[in-house]
């Protein structure tokens, strides 16, 4: 899915870029399809935590605790279920399955990078996490040591691509806004403008 830009004034001297390439669920489908998909992605959970604790029963879940009677779990059906699968396979293969399930449990599917500028102070670019137990990743830039604020373009496979970059005082690399989307030239001159306007222009 192509991003899509969100430009936000938190304040009369800051302006905020957030390009997304995740689903807007503007219709009633799309939001039922979205929390069908977050209850899945719950029951999976669930399922292979209670898997991974059947298979450590005889370990430290073999003994009443005092808010779970760990006896009458695994006597239910669904507990002796869940025993019956854990017990199938070998630790390893549990271990390396469940890793992979709670991975995509928790992977986000889709990508966030946004740009902060603040006039006076500098810019923060940010880029989202692969998944929701990491943070995303985060750098500021001072005004003094901002150069400028140009489009480039490069070649991507066999396409031109276009992208927005920063030219920081005493690197030799600029650094990429939007890295990850590199969203189109339509976007990039919006926020490109919008960027040295907070930066540069005092009577904005």
């Amino acid at each position: 899915m192509p991003g899509r830009l969100i430009s936000q004034r938190p304040s009369p001297t800051s302006v905020s870029f957030t390009v997304s390439n995740a689903s807007r669920h503007m219709s009633t489908l799309s939001k039922l399809l979205f929390y069908l998909h977050v209850l899945l992605r719950a029951l999976v959970f669930a399922c292979v935590i209670f898997i991974d604790i059947a298979k450590l029963r005889t370990s430290f879940f073999n003994q009443d605790g005092s808010f779970i009677r760990w006896t009458a779990v695994w006597s239910s059906q669904l507990g002796s279920y869940m025993c019956e699968t854990a017990d199938s396979y070998s630790s390893g293969v549990v271990a390396v399955v469940s890793a992979v399930f709670i991975y995509a449990v928790f992977r986000k599917g889709y990508t966030e990078e946004s740009l902060l500028v603040i006039r006076g102070l500098g810019i923060q670019t940010s880029t989202s996490s692969f998944t929701y137990l990491s943070k995303a990743s985060t750098r500021f830039i001072p005004t003094t040591q901002i150069q400028d604020i140009v489009i480039h373009e490069a070649f991507k496979g066999l396409e031109v691509r276009f992208y927005l970059a920063v030219i920081v005082e005493g690197e030799r690399n600029v650094v990429v806004v939007f890295p990850k989307l590199l969203p189109n030239r339509a976007i990039l001159e919006e926020v490109w403008r919008g960027s040295r306007h907070c930066l540069y222009d005092s009577k904005s």
